[in-house]
């Protein structure tokens, strides 16, 4: 068999709030060079372009954890193996569901939104949350960032032009329902920001946290690690760049958290046998 012939490792990338899925292109691009399979189906709702998303922002509104894991099950369920599931926030929490629900074959957590049980949620993310939280109507609607919010969620840590910039190229409407379900996820026991951590038979799951992050704080995603190693023994890694913030995917620098992630990949995965 040559080597152009091997199949090669699929590998699903979920977007979070507020980032259209094109978000991802860079990420796709290297995954392919290094020999992946990738793709980046959007969440239900989302427009093909951002500037028709944000011309049709309704058209986000409404869909919940639920809709988006199942959306992205779907999708995967065409697949002809579990893939590789690689989220950012709120895709954090999605990967996560996918890997314990028996989906994927590994998953990658970078800056996740919390899941139930992590509950010392720091102030900086509900600053983050109460951009959908203070208005009801954001539950059925959604939800756009202001450049102020943007800078303050996502690019903290960039210079001003560097902020602007992403926040033109990047930034969409975004259901404000999963806020609202997170916000009350350790309220209810069957709430859909429950994650299986328990689960024995998983595939491996690493965390990447940004150590400057407001939106999903590094302390959250060392909590979330820890609630996984005590409840498993599968494997669960975390990964720390101390000076980046919630824009570790698509800032300046994106290689370095996406080259990370790829030799993790290597050294975690069984080389397939054909």
């Amino acid at each position: 068999m040559t080597e152009s012939s091997i199949p090669r490792r699929p590998v699903v990338f979920v977007h979070g709030l507020w980032l259209h899925a094109d978000s991802w292109t860079p990420w796709t691009d290297r995954f392919a060079e290094a020999g992946y399979a990738p793709h980046n189906p959007g969440w239900p709702g989302d427009s093909p372009t951002v500037a028709e998303a944000r011309a049709n922002p309704d058209r986000a509104g409404g869909y919940g954890i639920d809709d988006v894991v199942a959306h992205y099950a779907a999708f995967i369920d065409a697949l002809d193996e579990p893939p590789v599931v690689v989220g950012h926030s709120f895709g954090g929490l999605i990967a996560q569901r996918l890997l314990t629900e028996g989906r994927a074959a590994a998953a990658v957590a970078i800056d996740p939104a919390p899941m139930r049980g992590n509950i010392l949620l720091p102030p900086s993310s509900l600053r983050v949350a109460a951009v959908a939280l203070k208005n009801p109507a954001h539950f059925k609607g959604s939800v756009s960032l202001t450049p102020e919010e943007f800078r303050y969620g996502f690019a903290n840590e960039l210079s001003d032009e560097e902020a602007a910039a992403l926040y033109d190229q990047w930034t969409i409407p975004s259901p404000g329902r999963p806020l609202f379900e997170d916000a009350t996820a350790n309220l209810l026991p069957g709430s859909p920001a429950r994650v299986d951590t328990h689960r024995a038979d998983r595939g491996p799951l690493l965390f990447v946290g940004g150590g400057m992050d407001h939106t999903a704080p590094v302390s959250l995603t060392r909590t979330s690690a820890k609630i996984y190693r005590k409840h498993s023994a599968a494997v669960t890694d975390l990964i720390e760049f101390p000076d980046r913030g919630h824009s570790l995917t698509v800032d300046h620098g994106w290689a370095e958290v996406a080259d990370a992630t790829l030799a993790w990949l290597k050294d975690t995965l069984t080389t397939k046998e054909l």
